[in-house]
């Protein structure tokens, strides 16, 4: 049996809790979520809710940020989306997805 968003394509384009955690139950849903992200280090909200950089827990600490526990089920792209190239690449993103979330 299917699951219920089966097919969907949706683009997250969120950074605080609330936006993550709505696409988080989308991707539980069935839906195929990507999630664009800067290409560089976290800035503002982000870098507080990743920890503070240079002192990251044993083991994979990626996995063990509240932020990045919110990924689960979704596919993740790094895009500077203030160039051109990376402006080029979201729009081809955009034209094929059935949901943005930002």
């Amino acid at each position: 049996m299917p699951a219920p968003l089966d097919g969907i394509k949706v683009l997250d384009l969120t950074k605080l809790a609330p936006g993550p955690f709505c696409t988080m139950i989308l991707a539980d849903l069935g839906a195929d979520v990507i999630r664009i992200e800067e290409p560089a280090p976290p800035t503002g909200r982000r870098a507080q809710q990743a920890g503070a950089a240079g002192r990251r827990p044993a083991g994979n600490s990626f996995n063990s940020s509240p932020y990045n526990a919110l990924a689960r089920n979704k596919k993740s792209i790094g895009i500077n989306l203030k160039s051109g190239a990376g402006k080029e690449v979201y729009s081809r993103l955009a034209q094929r997805a059935d949901v943005i979330v930002e």
